[in-house]
Order: C-alpha cells, then structure tokens, then sequence
C-alpha cells in the first residue's frame, strides 16, 4: 500500500530525487525546495553540479540567487546515482530526441533508468516527464521495474506526469502551470498526485499513462500543425505581395475562433520540432498514416531553405552571392528572450550558409558564445551591435527577435535586411520579408 508514501509527499519530509538538471529539472528543483522539501539533483554533467554547487545558475532566466538560497539547505546536486536509494520520489527529466531516421530516441530515459534500477526500493513513485510515445512509460519502465522485483502499484508506483515549462514566459512559473498525471495503477495515481500536488496549484489526473503521453504530444501537434499552416500562408502572402504579420494581426481581432500563430524561419526547442514525431512513428505499429502531422513537419522543415533562398535572391539584387559576403546572424536561441538553442533554425541557417560559403558571425544578447551542441559546431563569439558593426555587413538576417536588439539601428544601418520574424511593418527597400 501507498499510505505511508503519500503522508510522507502531504508532510513534505520525503526526500525528492530529480534526474537532469536543465530547463524542465532545475525549476521544478527551486519549486520543490521552495515549500519546504530535501532534494537530491542528478545529473551525469560534472560541470553542472560543480556550478550549482558553487550556488550559481547555468540558465539565464533562473538566478543564481535563486541557487544559492537553497543550495547547502535542502539542495544536493551530484553525479552519484546510487544516491536514488535516499529518495522517496524520483522525477526523470531527461531528454528523447529524435535519431537520424527521426525515430524517437529513449536512450537517455532506458539509461537513466537502468542506472537506477538496482537503487529501487519499497514505497517510493518515480515519475517520468521526458515527452514520448504513447506507451512508453508501461513497455518500457515498469518492465524493468518489474524484472527487479519490485511489484508496480503495490511495492513501487509508476507514473507519467509530462512537464510543460515555456523558459523565458514570464506570465506562467512552474507553480501555476497545471499538470496532468496518469498512473499505471490507481493506487500510483494517487501517489503522482500527493507527489505534485504540493508544488503545484491545480493537478489533472488521468485515467492512464497512455493518456498523460498522448496529451503531451497532442499539445505539441497542434502547435506545430497550426505554425505549418502560418507558415505556408507567409509563403502564398509572400507571392501575392501581401504582408502576412498585418493579415495575422487583423484576424486576431476576431474574439473567437480564431487563434494567432506566426510564422519564422522554422521550429525550434525541444518540443514542436521532435515531439509530434513521435506519435508518427508509434502511430505506424497501428497501420496508421500521420498525415496532417508530417506535412506540417515537411513544411515547417523546409523554412531555413526558403529562407536562404531569400538571402540570396537579396543578395543577387545588390549584384552579390552568398559566396563570399559577410552575413550577420541576428538571435541564435530558438525563440525570443531565451538562452536556449536546443533545435533552433538559426543555428540550421547559419550551417547552409556556411556551406554556400559566406562569412558568418551572430549577435545575441543573450548566448555571449556559441554553445557546445551535439551536432553542431561554430567557433563564435557574438558581436556587439553599433551602427559601424552592423553597417559592415553585406547583410543582416533577422532570425530571433530578441527586445533587447535595437530595432531602429539595425533598420537605419543594414545595408540589406532579411526580416524572418515580420519584426519591421515599413516597405523599406532595404528590408526584403521572409
């Protein structure tokens, strides 16, 4: 029975464990130490739990006030995992991207898990955030639970509970988010919903984990179903000499039935560009054809060459190519106001450029250097905007809009501007959309 389990998540003296430390792990961690819980952090980066241990954050919109006021006190990162053993709760955040087939990727979660195994005891939930395939959490998990001996929904509870965190929105913290949780069994339901339910204000229970995993990706599809959509709009406007922005801002006038989506360069973050992926590819074990989702995915992937088409239809007008003009990257995280590049079609842009042979460099207020990526590399620095800056390129290329840049100097001062993001309304004939 889970009697004891629960009393101890509703008195907050059970002991938290929360796996990978980055944009989903670290402010549920701040949370959970907020109201009054010990937490362990697990992470396999070294540099990671030596930063937090310093008190200091990695993550720009989390502070290293934020750290340090719970690091020493009820905060623990480390790198040993044998330490799940202490925990009373243990929340997988890892990542499961895609792999070169754009076939999910479980490795992280079936690694972490297997890490975990032999540190499993009696009473205890673990709790599975990482977005996946319907199905997951019971084929994959409770298996190996399972094969260790421990029975779920009696010894130990499984649960999915997917995590729903929007860095840099400052209108949503993780407290105010709702959270849906499904359980394996009704008895791990009920200790997923004593184990989030003092952190977070409102808690949505399902009737399974299959549900809570397609509830994620359906979240995620539609985004990225409606932004497909916006974006072959943009290119019809585009044809027709229409400005997309305005068409967009006038609809969304309209107090019902009309929601805004808007266009860019492509999809990026850890969620719209992989997440509806895999619904396609579970989705093929039923006979079925995801049509609508892998046509949004088609159109949504070609937007960096429809982009770069642009730069270069641009640049020819000025009696120039792409080979051999110095081209300035403006925003490199995947969306505005953020430091987080995870899938980010700046960083697609700047690899077809580099192969057509121009002479790139980026600004970004936010990511001072390149950051290291696992299939990505450029030995950059970001530059500082001043009119003699951005005047010295050929062309500038407004990929992420970031408030901090300063919009009237890059208009004055660019010599040639490709505005991805509908940031500039005027028909300047410096500016070309797209």
């Amino acid at each position: 029975m889970n009697t004891e389990l629960v009393s101890r998540l509703d008195r907050k003296t059970g002991v938290i464990g929360i796996v990978g430390l980055g944009y989903v792990g670290l402010p549920l961690m701040l949370r959970y130490c907020e109201v009054g819980y010990k937490v362990i952090g697990f992470d396999i980066d070294q540099d990671k739990v030596r930063t937090l241990k310093a008190g200091k954050s990695y993550i720009e919109h989390i502070s290293s006030k934020r750290v340090a006021d719970v690091i020493g006190r009820n905060f623990d990162p480390t790198t040993d995992f044998s330490r799940a053993s202490e925990v009373d709760a243990l929340i997988l955040c890892v990542p499961t991207p895609l792999n070169k087939y754009r076939e999910p990727d479980l490795s992280f979660v079936i690694n972490t898990m297997d890490s975990v195994l032999p540190y499993l005891h009696k009473s205890m939930v673990v709790s599975l955030e990482s977005t996946t395939y319907p199905g997951t959490t019971e084929e994959e998990l409770r298996p190996r639970i399972e094969k260790g001996g421990l029975t779920v929904g009696e010894d130990i509870f499984l649960v999915f509970s997917p995590e729903r965190e929007d860095p840099g929105n400052s209108n949503f913290a993780t407290r105010s988010i709702p959270k849906v949780c499904g359980g394996c069994t009704p008895a791990c339901l009920e200790a997923g919903l004593a184990l989030y339910r003092q952190v977070i204000d409102q808690v949505v229970p399902v009737s399974s984990t299959q549900v809570a995993e397609l509830t994620k990706l359906l979240e995620n599809i539609h985004r990225s179903v409606n932004i497909g959509l916006v974006n072959e709009m943009k290119m019809v406007a585009d044809k027709m000499g229409i400005d997309i922005h305005e068409v967009i801002r006038a609809a969304a006038t309209k107090p019902f039935g009309f929601v805004p989506y808007y266009p860019g360069p492509g999809i990026g973050g850890h969620c719209i560009p992989i997440d509806p992926f895999y619904l396609t590819w579970k989705a093929r074990e039923y006979g079925m054809h995801t049509r609508f989702i892998e046509l949004a995915g088609e159109i949504n992937s070609a937007m960096p060459d429809y982009v770069i088409a642009k730069v270069a239809a641009a640049l020819n007008g000025k009696s120039r190519s792409i080979n051999g003009s110095k081209v300035l990257v403006l925003g490199i995280a995947y969306k505005k106001n953020v430091d987080d590049v995870r899938e980010s079609p700046s960083v697609f842009l700047m690899e077809r450029l580099r192969e057509q042979g121009a002479k790139l460099a980026y600004s970004d207020p936010h990511i001072p250097t390149f950051p290291k990526m696992r299939e990505h590399h450029f030995n950059l620095s970001s530059v500082a905007l001043n009119a003699e800056t951005v005047g010295s390129f050929d062309c500038v290329l407004l990929a992420t809009d970031h408030d901090r840049f300063d919009y009237d100097l890059i208009k004055t001062k660019s010599r040639l501007l490709v505005d991805c993001r509908g940031r500039f309304s005027e028909r300047d004939s410096n500016v070309i959309k797209a």
